[in-house]
């Protein structure tokens, strides 16, 4: 009888939070307990972690109990979802895991993914060259929304990334079945979705550009006429700006009567690369970065450009690989990715030549048909993607300067970057929305050895896992190379592996891989490469400062240079994420980063000359905090 009833289980978050269980309605109870589940909908079977739904919950700081509330408001929903449900079962729907909860769904259950489907669908008929099918699976998405997402839950429902992120692809299903309707001469046939969505987004020009065609082609020229005016007016009052080429276009045809079909954004004679590496089956965590991402994305004239660093090891590889895989969907025109060697010891960083010939050659330009001048290449790679909506992964940047001739020129692609070094100047030239990646939580860290290790083994012996975790410094990569090293060894417990590890403090004997190219020390290398000679011997002097982080007159005492000079060296060492600026002039190091420097003062470095600068510290002392 259970299994009956969860086969007819629906829910819906494309509007009001709804949930029907054979064919009847469920009562969802309080607000807050909609809210957790209109959440974990929006989602759509991904985990929300519990500060995420605590966050949710209070605008305000959290009580003591939060935690609590929140399993209680979960516990309720679960016995409403499947009644007669024993207390302590996990459940079929409501799941919980390391990162949170999830909710389990299809699209034949879940009216989001239902919608998604058929957006995905109209995309491919449009590629096609069949408009017609391509608005009719438009049209059938969007009649599955009932009003706002998450309708009645405001003022969370209307800021929250997650339901934002949901009302941006509503905005750009409806931009796309303008422009199939239009193909096909049928522009009335989106009117009343048009009005919506502009009403929504009243500063988003792509859709009162094509609100205004739209009417124009209804008869209502003087309806558009007037909108037009109302719109340059509230960008004029709102941003300070007039309207961009896109609506100034679409205004000046309403005038001259030259509503007609536009060009394809993506004939279907063009190939759709697909480039993206594998997404990390075991990826989990970093949800504050991915809703941060996604807001970012889903704003009116967000940015283009997703601009990610941190240190070596600290996984922005694959925190790109698994963003541009979310928004893939959003991008139907294909995915390009290329590692551009910034931080790579084996081979030298790839020129901007070199990376656009392999672009123009996936965007279907013959190798003899590429000219050789760079400006030449970056113009023909622009022209290329003029009208297409493409992922765009640049990895392993060393600077803006090498990625400069890889940006679109014009809107409809997202970029996204990944450098060890701070690409402060992407953010004032390219608009990038910058995504610093520091170090997982101690439960994000667990998680990521859940899968290598096993439940089992983690269950087992908490206090080793926590043991493993901090030998590693909770970074990524550190952690990646033991629980690779564990999955070989199924039998050994994480006792034996916590001692392993803490037979060697201090070392990075722990965390040498199979392939030496990928251990720590092989990573590290590559930023430390990367420094000017000064700055590589004050990180390789920072061991011997005896406190856990220094100031900028004690780097200066340990390097025995001025203190101007020494603010100039740390700022280069911060760039490269090899020291972080934690308080105003304190800056500290990872420890396996410290560990690394240490190996490499006592293979550079005389023992007289970190004598020295231990010396030279101790006399300075005084003046140091």
């Amino acid at each position: 009888m259970q299994a009956a009833v969860d086969e007819t289980i629906g829910f819906s978050v494309l509007g009001s939070v709804r949930v029907t269980r054979a064919g009847a309605e469920v009562h969802l109870g309080a607000r807050q307990q909609r809210l957790v589940l209109a959440l974990l909908l929006a989602r759509a079977g991904s985990p929300v972690s519990l500060s995420e739904l605590v966050d949710l919950l209070w605008d305000e700081e959290a009580p003591a109990s939060a935690a609590n509330v929140v399993h209680r408001h979960v516990g309720v929903l679960r016995r409403l979802l499947e009644p007669g449900l024993p207390t302590r079962s996990a459940g079929r729907h409501l799941l919980r895991d390391l990162s949170g909860y999830r909710l389990r769904a299809d699209e034949e259950s879940l009216d989001l993914l239902r919608f998604r489907s058929l957006s995905r669908l109209a995309g491919r008929r449009l590629q096609e060259g069949d408009p017609e099918a391509a608005l009719r699976h438009s049209l059938d998405g969007l009649r599955l929304w009932r009003g706002r997402c998450a309708a009645g839950l405001e003022p969370a429902s209307r800021r929250h990334p997650a339901f934002l992120a949901v009302e941006a692809e509503r905005a750009q299903a409806v931009r796309e079945a303008a422009d199939a309707a239009e193909r096909c001469g049928r522009l009335g046939a989106v009117l009343a979705p048009l009005r919506q969505a502009a009403e929504q987004h009243p500063l988003d020009e792509s859709l009162q550009s094509r609100l205004l065609l739209a009417l124009a082609a209804d008869g209502r020229q003087a309806e558009a006429v007037e909108t037009y005016r109302v719109v340059r007016r509230r960008l004029a009052d709102e941003l300070g700006i007039d309207p961009g080429e896109e609506l100034r276009e679409a205004y000046d045809r309403l005038l001259h009567q030259r509503i007609r079909p536009v060009r394809s954004a993506s004939p279907p004679s063009l190939p759709r690369p697909a480039q993206l590496p594998p997404d990390l089956p075991f990826f989990s965590g970093r949800d504050d970065l991915i809703a941060e991402a996604r807001a970012a994305v889903a704003r009116p004239g967000g940015p283009a450009v997703l601009a990610i660093d941190g240190m070596p090891g600290i996984g922005k590889t694959a925190l790109a690989v698994h963003l541009a895989h979310g928004f893939a969907a959003a991008y139907p025109d294909g995915q390009l990715y290329v590692d551009l060697r910034g931080y790579d010891g084996r081979e030298p960083a790839m020129s901007p030549a070199e990376a656009l010939r392999g672009f123009l050659g996936s965007l279907g330009v013959p190798q003899e048909g590429i000219p050789a001048e760079l400006h030449a290449q970056a113009g023909m790679y622009r022209s290329s993607l003029a009208g297409r909506r493409m992922v765009i992964v640049l990895d392993n940047c060393r600077d803006a300067e090498q990625i400069r001739h890889l940006l679109p020129g014009s809107p409809g692609c997202l970029v996204i970057v990944t450098s060890r070094s701070r690409l402060s100047a992407l953010l004032t030239t390219a608009g990038a929305h910058p995504l610093p990646v520091g170090l997982p939580s101690v439960e994000e860290a667990r998680a990521a050895l859940l899968r290598p290790l096993g439940a089992g083994r983690l269950a087992a012996d908490p206090a080793a896992i926590d043991a493993i975790i901090a030998s590693c410094g909770r970074l990524p990569l550190a952690l990646a190379v033991v629980a690779a090293r564990a999955a070989t060894r199924p039998g050994t417990p994480p006792a034996q592996i916590a001692a392993e590890l803490a037979r060697a403090p201090g070392s990075l004997d722990g965390f040498d891989g199979d392939d030496p190219e990928t251990g720590l020390r092989a990573v590290f290398s590559w930023s430390y490469q990367a420094l000017s000679a000064p700055a590589a011997r004050l990180f390789r002097l920072l061991p011997v400062h005896p406190g856990p982080d220094i100031s900028t007159a004690a780097a200066g005492g340990l390097a025995g240079v001025p203190l101007r000079t020494a603010r100039a060296l740390l700022g280069e060492l911060s760039r490269a994420h090899l020291v972080v600026e934690d308080l105003p002039d304190r800056y500290r190091t990872h420890d396996l980063l410290r560990a690394y420097a240490a190996e490499l003062g006592e293979e550079n470095d005389g023992p007289a000359e970190r004598a020295a600068a231990e010396l030279r510290c101790l006399r300075g002392r005084p003046q140091y905090r």
